[in-house]
């Protein structure tokens, strides 16, 4: 092999190593092992490797976190919805325009009729949530149940779309090698990292999307149950064992009212009875002895 050529491969297998290393990595500016790799291939430093430096610097002192402070918040909002309604079928189609109105639509649904509940999926914009459960609330029915959940993802969504970035840099090095690179090994081993990256950018693109889609549209679970008729009803509201444990209470509560009574005859009312015929007899005895000696008046 010439001198040349084992130059090249040396160049390029440094420089499969750095880019390996940055697109595992955190680190979202090329390194200097990769820069001083494209000089010995090509004499000068490759173009992407110059911009992922430059973008390496700004973004260096700068974290995921503290970035996604800087930008819109991307919240993911979900919620539940439970409503009694006289006739489903009704509330059915007035939910189905309401998704419709809020610029949504109906991701999802379980058709019931007048006696079975019916289930629906609603993706609605975020900014018109809020909105949605308003209107919910003056369909004309009875909200049985609302749970509502928030979670912020706009950190994830930034670290994300900061590591696609990263590997899109990697991946035009590689499609530089690619170009550069003489020998069929070293075209084979760059090939090889290349669709690496461009499966893991794939994957994280998917990622990225289906948080944005979530974030973007929230998602609403409407449950309608139907009404219960008053035969149902009264059955509902009757409980027999409430009543036995009710009519038991009542009657202890009765027992326990006897007893206070009985206690106070015992203590209070007996005593007193016997004072009350004790002072009766006195009385009774004095009051004929007192008449006796009182002077009769003469008679007229």
């Amino acid at each position: 092999m010439q001198p040349s050529t084992s130059r090249r491969t040396a160049g390029i297998l440094i420089l499969l190593l750095a880019l390996g290393a940055a697109a595992c990595g955190a680190a979202t500016g090329a390194s200097p092992a990769a820069q001083n790799a494209g000089e010995e291939l090509g004499g000068q430093p490759q173009a992407g490797a110059s911009a992922a430096a430059s973008a390496g610097k700004g973004d260096s002192g700068t974290s995921a976190q503290a970035y996604a402070a800087l930008v819109d918040r991307q919240i993911i909002k979900t919620g539940e919805v439970t409503v009694e309604v006289d006739n489903v079928a009704a509330s059915l189609g007035r939910v189905r325009a309401l998704a419709n109105e809020l610029g949504g639509y109906v991701g999802g649904s379980q058709a019931g009729t007048l006696e079975d509940s019916a289930s629906l999926t609603l993706r609605i914009p975020a900014d018109r949530f809020e909105d949605a459960l308003t209107r919910l609330h003056e369909l004309g029915g009875k909200v049985l149940s609302e749970s509502t959940r928030e979670e912020d993802v706009t950190s994830q969504i930034v670290d994300l779309d900061a590591r696609i970035k990263n590997l899109q840099a990697s991946e035009r090095q590689y499609r530089a090698l690619v170009e550069r690179a003489a020998a069929v090994d070293d075209i084979l081993a760059v090939q090889t990292r290349l669709d690496a990256v461009r499966g893991e950018i794939e994957q994280l693109s998917a990622q990225l999307e289906q948080l944005s889609g979530q974030a973007g549209l929230s998602t609403l679970t409407v449950t309608l149950s139907p009404s219960p008729t008053p035969v149902e009803r009264a059955t509902e509201d009757w409980d027999p064992g409430a009543t036995f444990e009710n009519a038991t209470a009542a009657l202890v509560g009765i027992g326990q009212s006897l007893a206070d009574i009985l206690i106070w005859l015992g203590i209070v009312g007996i005593p007193l009875l016997i004072v009350l015929a004790i002072a009766t007899v006195v009385v009774a005895r004095v009051l004929p002895i007192a008449r006796r000696r009182l002077p009769v008046p003469p008679a007229e």
